[in-house]
């Protein structure tokens, strides 16, 4: 790519020990409709053969950067960003294949003359095992607009979302002390001043590996609790939010075999909202051990996935 040419979209594949997935998430990359782009492979680290995997193709639309030591993925998108040229920007994620159309469609969805519109995101269908679900899900009412309400009861726009660069600037990079939840957090500062477009297909499909950190329970739960403490204020003034999220806590609590832990984020959550029934059913489930709680929650669909 010519160094002086400026590409309008940036995406940044950050990477870690991931070489057996890599060269699927690249090809999806590479085969967009759109072709008007950057792609910014960011090694954090790895110790496999993830650059052979990388060198393997010929496009001059890569560029390679890699991380002398392991950093944290908020830390690689951030190494990203930084080297980015596109006004767009949109994270993809090494084990993640978008559909050809996907950055067509969300480009599409940006109005140049809306400066207030920041992100544009699409659906995803998210493999879990033999499972696959839409997310968003349809109990999500509000899904574009201005999300700064909707986002604080829980993320439900996928980490990529192609996201003005502007989006950044005004309210800073990922933050590299959470591990996990990085999109969450980024979302939540971003929808206090841009709103989001939502397009309803699924152009992603999202797989979720054993060693994923998103079904890690100590993961989620370490990341919420640092959010909800760095977004105090916001989350004090929205009681509902604050009491969902102890459900979520007190959730994952329990499927990470703390079900006392559990059982006081619970009480937490009713003491703020002591009409929102679950809470009391998933208390009550916790008194039973892990292995009823998670039949509990299966069938109640209470925890976040």
């Amino acid at each position: 790519m010519n160094q002086k040419y400026k590409p309008p979209v940036s995406v940044i594949l950050p990477t870690y020990n991931r070489a057996n997935t890599l060269n699927k998430s690249i090809l999806s990359v590479l085969n967009q409709t759109y072709e008007d782009f950057e792609l910014i492979i960011v090694d954090d680290g790895s110790s496999d053969n993830t650059k052979e995997v990388i060198e393997h193709f010929e496009d001059n639309r890569i560029r390679y950067v890699k991380h002398e030591k392991n950093k944290g993925a908020a830390s690689a998108m951030n190494t990203g960003i930084r080297k980015s040229k596109g006004f767009l920007i949109s994270i993809q994620n090494s084990d993640d294949i978008w559909l050809p159309e996907k950055l067509e469609s969300e480009i599409s969805g940006f109005d140049s003359s809306n400066t207030m519109l920041g992100v544009v995101y699409s659906g995803l269908y998210q493999i879990k095992g033999n499972k696959k679900m839409y997310v968003p899900s349809s109990s999500v009412k509000k899904k574009e607009g201005s999300l700064n309400h909707e986002l604080l009861l829980g993320n439900f726009v996928n980490g990529l979302s192609l996201i003005r660069k502007a989006c950044f600037e005004k309210v800073g990079l990922y933050d590299e002390e959470l591990v996990g939840l990085e999109d969450w957090e980024m979302y939540i500062r971003i929808s206090e001043y841009y709103d989001f477009k939502f397009i309803d297909k699924p152009l992603i499909i999202a797989h979720l590996s054993p060693d994923s950190l998103s079904v890690k329970p100590s993961i989620f739960i370490n990341a919420t609790q640092m959010i909800i403490t760095k977004h105090f204020k916001k989350f004090d003034k929205n009681k509902k939010a604050l009491a969902i999220n102890y459900g979520y806590l007190g959730s994952w609590s329990c499927l990470d075999g703390k079900l006392k832990e559990g059982r006081d984020y619970f009480r937490n959550a009713i003491n703020l909202k002591p009409f929102i029934l679950s809470f009391y059913f998933a208390f009550f489930a916790s008194l039973f051990g892990k292995k009823v709680f998670k039949f509990f929650l299966n069938l109640k669909k209470l925890e976040r996935i």
